[in-house]
């Protein structure tokens, strides 16, 4: 019987969404050491490291400009509730590129989220209307990873709906708050968020 593994799920750590970049989070790049920390001990055991990473097409349906709303707008994309960003993360951009003190050394698989103009992805699972997956849930089900630990940005998007899906598949998950940053629309949301998650079942430490 083969031996069940965790993987280390580092979530968008990239530079449009670190200080400086087109959708900076405040201390955004605070969460860096944390997931080289976490990363060094997860290859150490031989446990996987994997990544998401925001690669979105020039014309994505959710940049507010290409909506024609303002940036921080609510509506819908692709027939789900949508809040409109400013244009980030274009792939092949520096704005899509990791971090550069992040140990990209240390990742074993990327998975590319929000390909798709109609459609936005904050988990790192799947498209946000769950029809069409990463690939990433697949991938720990290959490698028989039974428990995940979760880092990255940002807390109250991507970091909660990469969270909710991997609990969803039933993994047993982890979320690390000092390796997470909120965009905080508004003031708060990122603990509201951290708080929703544990009394959801998620391991919040």
């Amino acid at each position: 019987m083969k031996k069940s593994r965790a993987a280390l799920i580092l979530v968008d750590i990239q530079n449009d969404f670190c200080p400086g970049g087109a959708l900076a989070v405040a201390d955004g790049d605070a969460v860096v050491p944390v997931a080289n920390q976490l990363a060094a001990k997860f290859h150490e055991r031989g446990d996987l490291v994997v990544a998401t990473q925001d690669w979105h097409p020039a014309d994505h349906g959710s940049f507010a400009p290409v909506a024609g709303v303002a940036v921080g707008s609510l509506g819908k994309l692709g027939g789900v509730p949508q809040v409109f960003w400013p244009v980030h993360c274009v792939a092949d951009t520096p704005g899509a590129s990791w971090h550069p003190a992040l140990r990209c050394d240390l990742i074993d698989q990327v998975f590319p989220k929000g390909t798709d103009r109609g459609i936005d992805s904050y988990s790192g699972f799947y498209d946000n209307d769950h029809h069409s997956s990463t690939g990433l849930g697949e991938y720990l089900r290959q490698h028989q990873v039974t428990a995940v630990t979760i880092v990255g940005l940002a807390t109250d998007y991507c970091v909660a709906a990469t969270a909710r899906d991997a609990l969803a598949a039933g993994l047993q998950t982890t979320v690390v708050a000092a390796g997470c940053r909120a965009v905080d629309l508004q003031a708060g949301d990122g603990q509201r968020t951290l708080a929703e998650l544990a009394a959801q079942g998620i391991r919040v430490i």
